[in-house]
């Protein structure tokens, strides 16, 4: 064991104290002795908080939106304008599957029963437009092979959230069954409606799981209620105060519904996260002998550095979600960054304030541990753990890497996708519908691709150049069918003269086409279809929207994004390592082990989501790909809270290390003190995400498994195995930075 210096130096020179000393008098320092000062009056306050918070956070749920898979200023979109404003139509969202009970939808009965159906469904407020099989003169497309099927189609006004809300008003009334046919309702806005609404379902169930569940499990950490209660109350502060905010943002801007369920498991998560570091601190210093307002202003100064830095982490990952243009990822954004708030709040003022109201009252019950704390040479697992791991790090430490890089394997084949109906669980309604309809049809009517072609008038005049185009069209790969206003078209040829229905393709200035591809075609690769109908105008202008358009618009924006957003985040996050370790090795290392991380937890959503493996245990249907924004959410999350563990980790390891200059021991100690912290907050947050891999989402399950994986590999082979296994084969290099960068932290870095 290296001898301690009186004066510790670094590879760099002379140390910063990275503890802070007995006297400092820091921000931090002040504001835990203001709260020691005035805890009740603190304590006061903050329940007149969360009492308006409470009032606030009981109406967010209603003030929440919902959104669409779409680009805001794409072309797709913007042709979904055009149509709408010129043509009066647009892409369909809402259908009725009509069966029939006997014979085929040609009968006289079943053809009169459906067209009473689209009348009736266009009397509903907030449909804006219908059509069905019967008025588009039997349109093959939209009567199942067998002929016992047929499809009604309406499109909704308002925006989506409006269109949604009236949905839910008269979709169960079109559920029918009676002698003559059988209606079921599905389409797009019915199947993610149904969604939002299982995903309310699941965060008022995950309510009555976490709060139990987390008490349970810091009453065992801590061996005290009260410790455990006002832990849990932290939490709870942070869930309630960021609903409240996200009531109020909402007059501002569009917060997606599926935001509260990340506020939920993040506000107990981090709630917890933090104040276990700073009661943690409290008790240290409670048994080092201080009076009960000097360990507040300690707990506070010291621990409060860490929460900081940690919270900026986490905001940086999460601030990076609002460089993407769709309202439901910056919604994460927007409810994680104020869950952090919120959070970190709770932990330096509202915590240290009932802490020392409290005082001894919250120590450990063993007596074993406070003289541990107290004779500052800790003994535990993890610095036993630590030093054995630095003796031999090629031995664990090679192991170790394999196990990960194994994890990490299947990211390699990760394949983006585009989001249906089997996002629900097999018996919901709408995932029935669209079950038949992939079953018993060949095309699907609601995923018509729309090309609108600028400059060519719908009249008379261009009747041959119309029929001549649609024709052309209909004869590319994987187009089932192309309506326009000469008629209908499959093969090259005609089989549907025009009828009323052609009148929507009329106009003195432009006209469009629906080009209607079969499912296989835009199952196996919707983008060449697209680029089949772009190739097949050759040099002329047209403008293409409808659903799979929209869809790949978002899937190019989203992923043209990436490089941007992780380049972004780690470049931010390596700046506020660096201002608060002075070193350049030990912030590379932490975004390497990060990326690692990430890696695993992608290597997981791939194993399971996309490959299928676990479906029948977990109750999902694998469609071979992933959607792309959940990951990319997941990263940037996850991304945070790892580096979250980090900041806890390093502060400690360099306390000890500027206070011995021993880099082995300062490991083993730093951890020892971290590890046990580290390792309790992420089976908590770990719980509190693993209750939505039930969910009847697969888009939850996604988030509750991906990141349970991500928190307990980081917490374990991470953390336990190569973080020391690293800082050993290190050395006093960990904490070299070359000249200039030395300088500036001198000047600009944070040290205490």
């Amino acid at each position: 064991m290296a001898t301690t210096p009186t004066t510790p130096t670094t590879a760099r020179g002379p140390a910063t104290p990275f503890g802070t000393p007995d006297d400092q008098n820091t921000a931090l320092h002040r504001l835990g002795s203001r709260v020691a000062r005035r805890p009740r009056l603190v304590i006061w306050l903050s329940v007149l908080l969360t009492v308006i918070g409470l009032a606030l956070a009981a109406g967010a749920m209603d003030r929440l939106v919902l959104s669409r898979f779409e680009s805001p200023g794409s072309e797709s979109v913007n042709t979904r304008a055009a149509l709408a404003k010129e043509f009066g139509t647009g892409t369909p969202s809402v259908l009725l599957l009509v069966t029939a009970k006997n014979g085929t939808v040609d009968d006289t009965a079943v053809a009169a029963a459906g067209r009473g159906l689209e009348r009736e469904l266009a009397e509903q407020d907030g449909v804006a437009e219908t059509a069905s099989y019967w008025s588009r003169g039997k349109s093959p497309v939209m009567r199942a092979e067998d002929g016992r099927q047929a499809l009604v189609v309406a499109r909704m006004s308002g925006t989506v959230t409006e269109a949604r809300t009236r949905l839910a008003e008269f979709a169960p009334d079109f559920a029918r069954d009676n002698a003559t046919v059988k209606v079921q309702v599905g389409g797009g806005d019915e199947v993610f409606r149904q969604a939002a609404q299982q995903a309310r379902t699941d965060f008022l169930r995950a309510e009555l799981i976490v709060f139990p569940l987390v008490l349970l499990l810091l009453a065992v950490i801590y061996r005290r209620f009260n410790a455990a209660l006002l832990t849990l109350g932290m939490g709870l502060f942070s869930v309630i105060t960021t609903l409240a905010l996200m009531r109020l943002l909402t007059s501002f801007t569009d917060v997606s519904t599926f935001a509260a369920n990340l506020t939920l498991v993040m506000g107990i998560g981090l709630g917890v996260d933090y104040s276990l570091f700073v009661i943690s601190r409290f008790r240290e210093e409670l048994a080092a002998g201080h009076e009960v307002a000097e360990a507040t202003r300690r707990a506070v100064g010291r621990a409060g550095r860490t929460v900081a830095f940690s919270g900026l982490t986490v905001i940086v990952s999460l601030s990076c979600l609002m460089l993407f243009p769709f309202p439901f990822l910056r919604s994460f954004a927007y409810s994680g960054i104020a869950v952090v708030l919120t959070s970190v709040f709770a932990a330096l003022v509202i915590l240290p304030a009932a802490l020392t109201r409290l005082g001894h009252r919250v120590e450990r019950r063993r007596k074993g541990d406070a003289q541990d704390a107290a004779s500052g040479a800790p003994t535990g697992w993890w610095h036993t753990t630590a030093l054995r791991m630095m003796r031999r790090p090629l031995i664990y430490g090679i192991p170790a890497l394999a196990v990960l890089l194994a994890l990490a394997a299947p990211t390699l084949g990760i394949a983006f996708g585009t989001p249906d109906d089997r996002v629900l669980p097999e018996q919901v309604s709408s995932r029935v519908v669209q079950n038949d309809i992939r079953a018993n049809f060949a095309a699907e009517e609601m995923d018509a691709i729309q090309v609108l072609r600028p400059g060519l008038a719908g009249d008379d005049a261009n009747r041959d150049s119309i029929d001549a185009t649609a024709a052309r069209l209909s004869r590319l790969d994987g187009i089932q069918q192309v309506d326009a206003l000469t008629g209908s078209y499959t093969d090259g040829r005609r089989v549907l003269e025009p009828n009323d229905s052609a009148r929507r393709f009329a106009s003195d200035e432009n006209t469009w086409f629906s080009v209607i591809a079969t499912q296989d075609a835009l199952g196996a690769d919707p983008d060449a279809v697209l680029a089949d109908v772009r190739a097949a105008f050759g040099d002329t202008e047209v403008r293409i929207g409808g659903y799979p358009a929209e869809l790949g618009d978002f899937r190019t924006v989203l992923v043209d994004r990436l490089p941007l957003v992780f380049g972004l985040i780690l470049i931010v996050t390596f700046v506020i390592l660096f201002l608060m370790t002075g070193s350049v090795l030990l912030p590379a290392k932490a975004m390497i082990l990060n990326a690692l991380s990430m890696a695993v937890m992608f290597g997981a959503l791939v194993w399971v989501f996309q490959d299928g493996h676990l479906s029948g245990l977990l109750g999902f249907t694998a469609t071979g790909s992933l959607e792309p924004s959940i990951p990319i959410l997941m990263f940037c999350t996850a991304f945070g809270l790892s580096m979250d563990y980090e900041v806890f980790m390093l502060s400690r390891i360099k306390e000890e290390y500027d206070r011995t200059g021993d880099n082995a021991a300062s490991v083993a100690a730093g951890l020892e003190r971290s590890g046990p912290l580290i390792t309790a907050a992420a089976v908590i947050l770990a719980a509190s995400f693993a209750t939505y891999a039930s969910s009847g989402i697969v888009y939850l399950k996604m988030l509750g498994l991906g990141m349970v994986v991500v928190i307990l590999v980081d917490a374990t082979l991470i953390r336990a195995v190569l973080v020391p296994v690293l800082m050993r084969l290190a050395g006093r290099a960990n904490w070299w930075a070359p000249a200039p960068l030395r300088r500036l932290h001198d000047r600009f870095g944070i040290a205490d």
